[in-house]
């Protein structure tokens, strides 16, 4: 018989994880108390429970098994089994209370002990019991709570459909989500004004695009489906990136009805942080990224890498930003965000960008979408060497994570471009195309930081050498950033960033012409599963000050206020090297850091070897007359089980 109370069952989540389930099924009270969040959850609809039921991890499902002696717990339907659903809902009773510190531990009773007394050198063995709560696994460190719940619900459903092709569903399914509910965020006068509202930056929703009526229509592929049309109709900036193929064969009805009911459950109107299906359209753009594995870097540069790029450059306000590969559109996102985090306001950068990639390039209008965010894509995808869509443009910044080594990048067509400054890149990999290309958009006094292979600093075949030589010799490489392999999805190869400056006497700055900074981080980040690893944010941190201090970047108006002095750069073994133009001419114009940095300084002892091996003879030879006392402890106990007195 079910024996379990429905809210005892969630006594055994941490609070933070309580509220993460509570957004995702749309429990909208404002309570920072674990007990309320429990009342709340656990007087949900017995079918709304069970549906809970299924996204508890399966480290969760042995937390209450422990906690409620159960047997070990496959699933959530096994779970279900054991808890009163239909009983009526109950206050939780306070759980014990804890002991004080100093209270003396309580004296055993006459059920745990026997008739004889133990020897006084030998402590009683107590059966350990169970323990009240058991806390929660810790999230990883990609996890940001309610999005990996969605995550992994969302991935059961995928079924056996490719990763793909199931992101484009899901994907479009969340910004239909956001542009509806961000609609119903607006005044009257503007949703019944469809002028009104595009004057507001917002999307104007016809009513058959709305998600109530998406979220109830039967057949549900054909509203979406209709959805998609009608917004396109409404808004001609959606034209062409809302695709309707929600009615294809291998969508079936009832997967797809599960899908809007999850998606269903995140609102943006109950939110405080307007951005909440701006963060679940990141996050799941990294999981599917992780899904398809190589495939996955055409659209998605790991976040760390984006911001790192971002926080060397720090674009200001009013300042333009191309990407000319711009994938899903992450380069925009992180300099929006990294603007605002520095006290600029939200719009204030011009954002340019292009994508060859249909489908990718689509994914990059929704993201910028979903966040309010302004920027011209161009009029459809196109490659940037044969259609830029930006031909006179000369940003202040250019970030970029082109594809890496590629081939047949039609050279042939392209031989006497006005790009090709340095030199005609070789038809069998486009690497100093797209440097070129770069070099080509910036303003007089703009940067770049890009991703290449680690390859393009030492190559030496066909003209790569020539031009990377020619490029140093234009006095434009700033910083060059060796990094760890494994960051990427898709490639395990080591990575390098290249900073360039357009003018190394710009006044804002110090002085740099005939200067480099080489930066050997390759020792840098931390696993985050078994073939992946991430920059921490005290790596990006370090990093960009580094850079920062070399290049002499002004002290934060704060910190300038205080009359502190700006930090002072200087080379730290293994680490960082400020090289000049003719130590890198004098290594055949090779721009890999570690040819210039050496390894690290060995560390100094502390202490004398002598003092040291003193500490640790006197500690091993305590450790064994302790382990000479355990073993007379235990030959006592063992005789005295046996009733054998000892010679």
């Amino acid at each position: 018989m079910p024996s379990i109370p429905k809210h005892a069952v969630l006594d055994v989540l941490s609070r933070p994880r309580l509220a993460d389930l509570a957004r995702v099924c749309g429990i909208t009270q404002a309570t920072r108390n674990k007990r309320d969040l429990i009342l709340l959850l656990a007087a949900l609809p017995d079918d709304a429970y069970v549906d809970l039921l299924g996204m508890l991890t399966t480290a969760e499902l042995r937390a209450i098994a422990r906690l409620h002696h159960l047997p070990e717990l496959q699933d959530p339907a096994a779970l279900a089994r054991h808890i009163q659903l239909d009983a009526p809902l109950a206050e939780p009773e306070p759980g014990p209370t804890p002991p004080a510190p100093s209270e003396e531990p309580p004296a055993p009773t006459a059920a745990d002990d026997d008739d004889d007394e133990l020897p006084p050198n030998v402590m009683r063995f107590r059966r350990r019991e169970p323990p009240a709560t058991t806390r929660a696994q810790p999230r990883r460190g990609g996890d940001l709570g309610f999005e990996a719940t969605l995550w992994q619900t969302a991935d059961k459903l995928r079924s056996n459909m490719d990763a793909a092709e199931y992101k484009h569903v899901v994907l479009g399914l969340i910004f239909l989500k956001y542009i509806s509910d961000a609609f119903d965020l607006l005044p009257e006068a503007a949703r019944s004004d469809p002028e009104a509202c595009r004057a507001a930056r917002m999307f104007w929703v016809p009513p058959a695009a709305r998600w109530p009526h998406i979220s109830g229509a039967d057949p549900l592929g054909k509203a979406i489906d209709d959805a998609m049309i009608a917004l396109a109709a409404h808004n001609p900036d959606l034209e062409g990136v809302l695709p309707p193929t929600y009615q294809r064969p291998g969508l079936d009805g009832p997967r797809l009805a599960e899908l809007v009911a999850l998606i269903d459950r995140v609102g943006l109107a109950d939110q405080q942080d307007r951005d909440i299906l701006g963060r679940v359209y990141e996050y799941f753009l990294t999981r599917f990224a992780s899904a398809e594995g190589k495939n996955g870097g055409q659209f998605y540069t790991p976040r760390s890498v984006v911001r790192l790029l971002v926080a060397m450059l720090a674009p200001t306000p009013g300042s333009s930003v191309y990407d000319p590969a711009c994938g899903s559109g992450g380069m925009f996102v992180q300099s929006e965000r990294f603007l605002v985090e520095h006290g600029g306001k939200h719009g204030d950068l011009k954002l340019y960008g292009q994508e060859s990639n249909p489908t990718t390039w689509r994914l990059a209008r929704m993201n910028l979408a979903i966040r309010g965010i302004a920027g011209d894509l161009g009029k459809g995808p196109a490659d940037s060497f044969h259609h830029d869509q930006h031909p006179g443009l000369r940003a202040d910044y250019v970030l970029a994570n082109p594809p890496f080594n590629t081939k047949d990048w039609g050279a042939a067509r392209l031989q006497d471009d006005p790009r090709w400054r340095f030199g005609v890149p070789p038809a069998q990999n486009a690497n100093f195309a797209w440097v070129q290309h770069i070099v080509h958009h910036l303003a007089p006094r703009g940067f770049a930081g890009f991703v290449l292979a680690n390859g393009a600093m030492t190559a030496s075949t066909a003209s790569e050498g020539e031009i990377r030589r020619a490029i140093v010799d234009a006095d434009l490489i700033d910083c060059m950033v060796a990094l760890p392999g494994q960051l990427f999805y898709s490639t395990q190869i080591p990575v390098s960033l290249w900073i360039l400056a357009n003018d190394r006497g710009d006044p804002r700055l110090r002085d740099r012409k005939g200067e480099v900074l080489m930066i050997d981080a390759r020792d840098m980040g931390t696993m985050i599963d078994r073939i992946h690893r991430e920059l921490r944010d005290e790596d990006i941190d370090r990093l960009a000050a580094i850079y920062h201090a070399w290049r002499g970047d002004p002290a934060p108006e704060g910190v300038a206020a205080t009359g502190a002095p700006r930090p002072r750069y200087e080379d730290v073994p293994g680490l960082c090297r400020s090289v000049t133009r003719g130590e890198i001419f004098s290594m055949g114009g090779v721009l890999a850091p570690g040819r210039y940095i050496g390894p690290p300084a060995p560390p100094t002892p502390l202490r004398p070897f002598v003092d040291e091996l003193a500490d640790i003879d006197k500690s091993l030879r305590g450790h064994l007359a302790r382990a000479a006392e355990l073993d007379r402890e235990l030959l006592d106990l063992l005789d005295h089980l046996s009733r054998r007195p000892r010679p």
